[in-house]
C-alpha cells in the first residue's frame, strides 16, 4: 500500500542544525528504500524563502507495521528532527 507523508520539522534555533547534523544518514535510508522497492519519491518541503521546515514522502509498504518499523528508526525521527508526521494512506492517480 501507498502511504503519504508529510512531516514538518521543530521551529526551535537549532532545528535546522539537527537536520543538517542527520541529513546524510536520512538520505542513505531513502536509498535504502528505493532499492527496495519502498520509496516512490520525496524530498524537502520548503518555506516561501527556500528553507527546508520538512519532508515530503510517498512510500509503499505491504503491511503498516513494516512503514512504521521504517519511520520509527528513521534518523529525523530518532534525531528529533521532525516535530509533526502525518502519514496517511495514498492511492497514485493513473493518467
Amino acid at each position: 500500500m501507498l502511504y503519504v507523508i508529510h512531516a514538518y520539522d521543530f521551529t526551535d534555533e537549532q532545528a535546522l542544525n539537527r537536520r543538517m547534523a542527520v541529513r546524510a544518514n536520512h538520505l542513505e535510508g531513502a536509498k535504502r528504500l528505493k532499492s527496495t522497492g519502498n520509496f516512490v519519491l520525496g524530498g524537502a518541503l520548503l518555506d516561501l524563502e527556500g528553507k527546508m521546515i520538512g519532508s515530503m514522502m510517498v512510500v509503499d509498504f505491504e503491511e503498516e507495521v513494516h512503514l512504521h518499523q521504517w519511520l520509527d528508526n528513521d534518523p529525523y525521527v530518532t534525531g528529533n528532527v521532525w516535530e509533526k508526521i502525518d502519514v496517511k494512506p495514498f492511492k497514485m492517480a493513473d493518467v
